[in-house]
Parts: C-alpha cells; sequence; structure tokens
C-alpha cells in the first residue's frame, strides 16, 4: 500500500476539492499520511489567485519537489488554480513534477495514478487542457474540518466579469450542482456527526439560477433545513445585487439559519464600483443592508474591501472609510490590489502606488478594530449559544468556541473559562468579557447570580 500526502492551499471552496481527492483516492491502495516525509506520493493542490497565493504554492510545490530529490516520494502530482493557469511553465521550471492537473481533472487523478509506472523515470504529463470530469457524489469526502463542522459547496465557476478578478478564467462560468447532489450530501454527513454546514460557491446567491429555479438559494435552504441534525447554517460569497427580500426573510424566519451574511461589497464608491465592473451601486448596497438590518435585527454582516485599486484617489478612499464607520460591520477584511495578469484591470494605466494601499488598508482595519472592541464590549452580560471546538492553541487550560455569528477560521472565537464541555456541543455561555476580536465567557449554568 503506498502512503498518499496532500497539501492544500487557498480557500475553502480549494479545500473541498482537496477532500473529495483524499476520498477517491483512500482505501485498498492509498493510506493518507499528514507526514509529507514519509508519502510516496505528494499531491499539491495549488492556489493561483493572487501574487501572494501564488507565491505560497510554488513555495510548496519546490519544498515537495526537494522531498522527490531526497526522500520517499516518487510521485509528485500539481492540481489546482496555479497549474491551470501557468501549467507549461511550472512544468519547464519544475521538472520533479509528475503529473499537472487543472481544476477540471481532479476525478481523473486514481486512473492517471494507477496507469502510471512507479519505476519509471519522470515524463511530466500535462493533463489540464484534458476534457473536463467533475465528482458527481460528495459523500465520499474525507472532511479536513473538525468532526462537527463541514462546508457545503453548491457550484462551480463564477458568471460575474469583476475587473480584478481570474476566476471566471480559471474556473469557468457558474455551474449549479443539483440541489439532491447536495441534500444528500449534507444528510450523510449529518448522520455522522456534523452539525454546523459553511455554505460557500463563488457566487452562492446564485446558486440554481442556470437550473432555471426561482430563488434557488431560498428552495435549497428550505430542503436542508428539514435535516435532522444540521443546527447551523451560515451563508458565504453572497454578491449584494442578488440578496433579495425573499433570501432575507427567510434567514429571519429560520432558526437553522445563521443570522450571519458574508457580502464582499469591495468598495462602496460608485465610480469605483462601475471601474471594478460591480453591479450593484451605493445606494443598492445600503437598501440592502438596511433592510437586512431592519427584517432580522441580529443578523452579523461580513465584507471585504480592496484599497489601491487603479484610479482610487483620496477621496474615493475617504469616502470608503466614511462608510465603515458609518455602517459598522461586524467582521471585515481588506486586501490591497494585486496586478494579475489575465484581469480586465490588468490593463489599466492609472495605478496606485503600493505603500499608499497599504496605509490605506491599515486605516480601514484600525477603524474597523475599533469598531469589533465597541461591539464586543456590548456583548458583555448575554447569554449565547457557543459552539465548542477545543484547548486554545496558546493556552491548554482554556476551551475556545463560537457564536453562530463567527465563522470559522476567519472571525473571532469564544474565550471559555472554567469549563466543563465537550467538543462539538452547542451550549449556553454567559458573556463575562471582551477583547478586540474575541469574547470571554462562561457556561450560564456555573454562573451564581
Amino acid at each position: 500500500m503506498q502512503k498518499l500526502g496532500i497539501v492544500s492551499l487557498g480557500c475553502p471552496k480549494n479545500a473541498v476539492d482537496t477532500e473529495l481527492v483524499l476520498g477517491d483516492l483512500q482505501g485498498d491502495e492509498y493510506e493518507i499520511t499528514s507526514d509529507q516525509k514519509e508519502a510516496d506520493i505528494i499531491i499539491v493542490n495549488t492556489c493561483g489567485f493572487i501574487e501572494s497565493s501564488k507565491k505560497e504554492s510554488i513555495d510548496a510545490i519546490l519544498e515537495m519537489a526537494a522531498l522527490k530529490t531526497s526522500g520517499q516520494c516518487k510521485k509528485l502530482v500539481v492540481t489546482g488554480c496555479l497549474s491551470e493557469r501557468y501549467s507549461d511553465e511550472l512544468l519547464k521550471e519544475i521538472p520533479e513534477i509528475d503529473h499537472m492537473l487543472g481544476v477540471n481533472q481532479y476525478p481523473r487523478l486514481k486512473q492517471i495514478l494507477k496507469e502510471s509506472d512507479p519505476l519509471k523515470e519522470n515524463t511530466s504529463i500535462n493533463h489540464v487542457h484534458e476534457p473536463a470530469e467533475y465528482f458527481e457524489s460528495y459523500m465520499n469526502r474525507v472532511l479536513t474540518t473538525p468532526f462537527y463542522s463541514a462546508y457545503l459547496k453548491l457550484g462551480e465557476g463564477c458568471s460575474n466579469k469583476c475587473a480584478f478578478c481570474i476566476i471566471p478564467k480559471i474556473r469557468g462560468q457558474f455551474r449549479s450542482r443539483s440541489p439532491q447532489s447536495i441534500i444528500s450530501e449534507a444528510e450523510h454527513f449529518a448522520q455522522h456527526g456534523v452539525k454546523e454546514f459553511n455554505l460557500i460557491s463563488q457566487d452562492t446567491t446564485m446558486y440554481g439560477v442556470d437550473l432555471k429555479m426561482k430563488n434557488g438559494l431560498v428552495q435549497l435552504l428550505k430542503s436542508l433545513s428539514k435535516i435532522k441534525g444540521i443546527e447551523w447554517m451560515r451563508l458565504f460569497y453572497c454578491y449584494p445585487t442578488f440578496i433579495n427580500s425573499e433570501l432575507i426573510e427567510y434567514i429571519a424566519s429560520e432558526e437553522k439559519v445563521c443570522n450571519y451574511v458574508d457580502v464582499p461589497l469591495q468598495h462602496t464608491h460608485d465610480f469605483m464600483l462601475k471601474r471594478m465592473k460591480r453591479q450593484e451601486t451605493e445606494k443598492g448596497v445600503r437598501s440592502m443592508i438596511d433592510e437586512l438590518r431592519t427584517k432580522v435585527p441580529e443578523i452579523a454582516l461580513r465584507t471585504t474591501f480592496i484599497t489601491g485599486f487603479p484610479g482610487e484617489t483620496d477621496q474615493h478612499f475617504k469616502h470608503l472609510l466614511e462608510f465603515v464607520r458609518e455602517i459598522e460591520f461586524d467582521h471585515m477584511g481588506v486586501f490591497t490590489y494585486f496586478h494579475e495578469e489575465g484581469t480586465t484591470a490588468y490593463n489599466y494605466q492609472d495605478l496606485v502606488p503600493n505603500e499608499i494601499a497599504i496605509s490605506r488598508r491599515d486605516e480601514l482595519m484600525k477603524t474597523q478594530q475599533e469598531i469589533n472592541r465597541r461591539k464586543n464590549k456590548a456583548r458583555i452580560g448575554e447569554i449565547l449559544p457557543v459552539l465548542i471546538e477545543g484547548t486554545d492553541a496558546d493556552e491548554e487550560y482554556l476551551v475556545t468556541g463560537r457564536l453562530s455569528t463567527q465563522a470559522p477560521d476567519i472571525d473571532g472565537q469564544v474565550i471559555i473559562e472554567e469549563s466543563d464541555v465537550e467538543v462539538g456541543q452547542i451550549l449556553p455561555m454567559l458573556i463575562t468579557g471582551s477583547t478586540d476580536y474575541d469574547l470571554v465567557a462562561r457556561q450560564a449554568e456555573k454562573v451564581s447570580t
């Protein structure tokens, strides 16, 4: 039996692809190992979205290539977004790579490995331009998340034409999975203890449009809400233009749908939105936020912004900064603009110096830190359900958890003191303290009155 190691980089959508590959390969022929040094076959599932992710992917490939040269590894396979973009260049520069697959050949990997001769010298085969194949069922995934939590991928690709984004060219137009395949997957994992599902795709609010479904995301949520064992469902990557009244009203009415929406806005000044080739306007965004907060008073809003996009002036940035101060998002990420070849914006001339983009990013994040500090402090004294995650990485005597309004890995957490709990439980906790991004709590029943 050959040992299989895998390095997975990038977003949660890429992580699901990795889990599918692991599920397809594990069994009689392959034993999965977390130690790449003892692996006979190493797979690197890359990200190629922006410059920093490309560098991280290349560094990982080179590190694994070194293990092939001097270690146990006999086969090195590179897959994912970076290989989709630069397969020929990677094979030329890193000859240790045996097989190169893009984002459309994951199901072929098992057959490719079966047909390749482990004793044969490196032939570096490029499969990126071979016909696309997709996993029909997602139930054989090997979850890399904790046993109580999983990502639920609703579709592939993106049909938006944002000027800064290369994803449509890498992954193609948006294609929804069938409702039954998603429901079957959720039922399967719920039966095996998963109680939190994070719904993802490149544009989650577009779910079902290509299947001619009316309000497809709402229809899907209604079906998922009936599944026994599911307690929390959280919406990610929601395009602001398509967050409609039906979706908002369903979030308000269904307890299993978390009061949480991730809606990447990128900017708020109309000139910049048009230049970014976004479909929304500031007026539309304000209307959407007002309706969300009116109909779902406890809603937590997460967003992301880009600073330093070509043409962004001090006036445009001040407009964005004032918007952030006024709206007071619950969670926010800010990225500086990356000049990515292949995007529409790559041809723009009026570039903003990187040091200015960084300065603007830092100012936005400082503002958000103040907002978070104030919002967290206001929660002291509340009793809220908390999903128990385990011991703190830095302080083993502390237990950590999350609210339904805190997403895994990207938002804050709840630090639990004096606990007697089990991982995976959802329990009422009294919020007793706060930091800039985290909350401190104790079990509600343990607090004396």
